[in-house]
């Protein structure tokens, strides 16, 4: 139980900066705004993979699950039902964790840390660090008060109310329009903040209402830090991803389910106007991503088990100029639960390390290359092979058809000679001095030059 004192003084003591403006667009400053997901990465491997890969390979940002006691259990989804503002869940403790910022950070990686805000337990026990609680009784923290008082399932996404004030699955649903959750949740990403984490991935945040967030994120000792929503779109529903760009980005979910849909069932062709022209959100504000633990669950986008086609989905996002783009990167599962695998070595035991895949590793440089650059020279053949420039500094040219295609490009490139950075090792590829180009494009496969790629 908390003491009405005790919580009097801690709502006193975090409030910070409430006077101070919240940015309204939050994406990544600079060129490298590829963010990677390292999903269910134990702290001290993300250290080392920042150490060896993100930073040599140019990722701006990697997201780390979260990090605070949660319930036991060997599921994924254990590690989103928090039972105190510890850390002290399985990735690791506070020492691995000040250590991973560190590491990241010398590697010229920033990191994201994955804020479970909405929401604690569905149930009662004790939490990976020793903590005993019950539902809505988690001491220290939160008592049965500060919890909405709707105790059933969420079963209306057409009714506002019932979305943002009822339980997500079964799971204590925190009333984020109380002054104490506000500085109790403000207080714990302060705690982050401190300790060196550059921004928030807000789980679960269509279940919250927009002005109980921007509230919060008022609070922080760093107001202005990146910030982005996980708003699921449906169409029709109650609450919808537009309505949160006023405290920061958002994960862009229609962006996927469309790449899923025009890389399997449509036509490349289609893409050339692909963004904001198609619904999404504007640029700016977007977060587009080909999948996530999520999505690669329930079916809803591409996954790994798409072979060519998931790759070549991660290609075009990489080197389209929509949003500040999220790769992510997972392991293998039959099981829709299953928690992550033993090992730490990447393509072994499950691990599938999409992050470092030739193909999608090296477009993280492209993109920083053509950072700033607009689209030109676009090219297609009316069905599945499709290219484009970014400005005089890239150009790229993807080919989804069952069979090689032979054609001369045309590109904004100085002349000279490139590397195909889809390729391991330097694979020629001549330009003209008109910007021209020569090739066969294998079924499935890509093709990417950039400047500083000679």
């Amino acid at each position: 139980m908390v003491s009405s004192a005790s919580r009097t003084l801690l709502a006193v003591l975090l409030i910070v900066g409430l006077s101070t403006p919240v940015q309204s667009l939050a994406a990544p400053p600079g060129a490298k705004d590829v963010t990677v997901t390292l999903f269910q990465w134990p702290l001290a491997r993300v250290a080392s993979e920042c150490t060896n890969v993100l930073g040599p390979k140019g990722y701006g940002y990697v997201e780390v699950s979260p990090a605070t006691e949660h319930v036991q259990g060997p599921q994924w989804w254990t590690s989103y039902q928090p039972v105190s503002y510890r850390i002290a869940g399985r990735l690791g403790d506070e020492n691995a964790f000040r250590n991973m910022v560190n590491a990241c950070h010398s590697a010229g990686v920033k990191v994201i840390a994955d804020a479970v805000i909405n929401h604690m337990s569905a149930g009662s026990g004790t939490g990976t660090g020793g903590t005993n609680y019950s539902k809505y009784n988690y001491p220290g923290v939160y008592s049965d008060w500060d919890f909405h008082s709707c105790r059933s399932h969420i079963n209306n996404y057409q009714d506002r109310y019932n979305v943002q004030n009822c339980e997500l699955v079964g799971l204590s649903d925190l009333d984020t329009g109380s002054d104490y959750v506000r500085g109790a949740i403000a207080g714990y990403l302060n705690r982050l903040i401190s300790m060196g984490v550059d921004g928030f991935r807000v789980d679960a945040a269509k279940h919250m209402a927009a002005g109980d967030l921007a509230a919060i994120k008022g609070r922080l000792s760093n107001p202005n830090v990146f910030w982005v929503h996980e708003v699921i779109y449906g169409s029709g529903e109650a609450v919808q991803p537009g309505e949160y760009t006023g405290s920061g980005d958002v994960d862009e979910f229609r962006y996927a389910y469309d790449v899923k849909r025009v890389f399997q069932n449509e036509n490349l062709a289609y893409l050339r106007n692909f963004g904001q022209a198609w619904g999404f959100l504007p640029s700016g504000q977007a977060r587009p991503f080909v999948d996530n633990w999520d999505t690669e669950r329930n079916g809803s986008t591409l996954t790994y088990k798409d072979g060519s086609t998931y790759t070549l989905a991660n290609v075009f996002m990489l080197a389209w100029n929509y949003g500040a783009p999220q790769v992510y990167s997972g392991y293998e599962f039959s099981d829709k639960d299953a928690g992550p695998p033993g090992g730490s070595v990447c393509y072994n035991g499950g691990w599938k390390c999409q992050h470092a895949w030739t193909q999608i590793a090296n477009m993280v440089g492209f993109r920083n290359t053509v950072a700033g650059t607009d689209v030109n020279n676009w090219q297609d053949n009316g069905y599945d092979m499709i290219a484009f420039g970014r400005g005089n500094k890239g150009f790229v040219a993807i080919n989804r058809e069952t069979f090689a295609v032979s054609r001369t490009f045309q590109t904004a490139l100085p002349a000279g000679s490139y590397c195909n950075v889809q390729e391991n090792g330097c694979v020629r590829v001549t330009v003209d001095s008109q910007g021209r180009f020569t090739t066969t494009l294998g079924a499935g496969t890509a093709l990417a030059l950039h400047v500083n790629a000679r």
